[in-house]
């Protein structure tokens, strides 16, 4: 046998140290395998590390409280002491069958549908207005932005010290000689709700406005250009391409309006009191709460009126979710489901 042919032989003889004891060496999917393993239970851990204090916090101030209430909801409880009196669903039969509770959850709607039909035309185009290229349209946005910064406690006061039956604007109105426009404001029912939404406007506006106007900036201005070219009007224009764009930016700010008008509760408390809301037609779910719950000392029963508004409130938030938010949840999704949504 030639040297040629003994070399061959050796170099196709593997190595017992390499296949034998511990002088194995893994197969490189297994190394790769042991590698994507190592990654996941890092990528697991930062995960923890970073979502947990948020999830902690969560569980903590959320869903604990929820969960308590919903508890003590079952009970004739004064709020002191653990809950003895057990009382079933006696609290809430009481608030389904009351119709002062059934009055203010119509306001929390009328308030909901007023606001967007009142701010949303107000916002949107108090947002084209400044989205021209216009002298003084900082000072504009921040004059307009301002009201939504200030406290609520100041906001309540003032307004209720205008809108009084001796206050400025009856006072200015009699100045100008239209003594029989004079009005109470806040006490009338007839005009108590239109008070409230003149003082929800102001307060609230500015909020859409700077969401609106965000929208606005994030529009390609090349198809406005394209559009001009083509000899479309500027109405034309903002009917055509700015509402159908600004589209997402309307339902995200009508959700977060509605949700707020549903909890309503500072404004209407600081301008009308805890006795004069029922009367004057402003009622609310959350100030019927504060007044049946607190005031009275029934805090099982204000624990029941906060589970049902709760419940209200998530009904309504799943609702518009399923049914408004669905293309824009489904177009922001970027695994599978999100490409299987695109198709649909």
């Amino acid at each position: 046998m030639s040297d040629s042919s003994v070399l061959r032989s050796e170099s196709v003889v593997p190595d017992a140290s390499s296949t034998v004891g511990g002088g194995h060496t893994p197969p490189p999917t297994a190394r790769r395998a042991s590698r994507r393993r190592g990654g996941d239970w890092r990528k697991r851990a930062e995960i923890t590390v970073l979502s947990g204090p948020a999830i902690l916090m969560f569980l903590t101030f959320v869903i604990a409280p929820i969960l308590m209430a919903a508890y003590y909801g079952f009970f004739k409880w004064k709020g002191f002491g653990p809950p003895t009196d057990f009382a079933g669903l006696d609290n809430y039969v009481t608030i389904l069958t009351d119709p002062t509770f059934r009055a203010a959850v119509g306001h929390n709607f009328v308030i909901a549908i007023l606001s967007l039909v009142l701010q949303g035309p107000i916002a949107i185009l108090f947002a084209l207005l400044m989205n021209q290229k216009i002298r003084g349209r900082s000072v504009i946005r921040v004059l307009i932005f301002v009201p939504y910064v200030i406290s609520e406690v100041i906001v309540g006061t003032g307004w209720s010290l205008m809108m009084a039956d001796t206050g400025a604007v009856n006072s200015l109105l009699a100045r100008i000689g239209l003594e029989n426009l004079q009005q109470s404001w806040l006490a009338d029912p007839n005009f108590a709700m239109g008070t409230l939404m003149v003082i929800l406007t102001w307060k609230y506006v500015g909020f859409a406005v700077i969401l609106m106007l965000a929208g606005l900036q994030s529009i390609p201005e090349e198809l406005y250009e394209a559009a001009s070219i083509d000899g479309a009007s500027f109405w034309q224009q903002q009917f055509r391409i700015t509402l159908p764009l600004l589209g997402p930016t309307i339902r995200i700010w009508a959700f977060l309006s509605i949700i707020g008008a549903l909890q309503l509760f500072d404004l209407v408390n600081i301008i009308w009191g805890q006795y004069v809301a029922a009367t004057a037609g402003t009622s609310t779910m959350a100030t019927y709460m504060y007044l049946n719950g607190h005031m009275a000392g029934n805090y099982g029963y204000g624990n029941a009126v906060a589970v049902v508004l709760f419940l209200i409130s998530l009904v309504v938030a799943l609702f518009y979710q399923r049914f408004v938010l669905r293309r824009d949840t489904q177009g922001a999704l970027t695994g599978p489901s999100g490409r299987k949504g695109r198709k649909k």
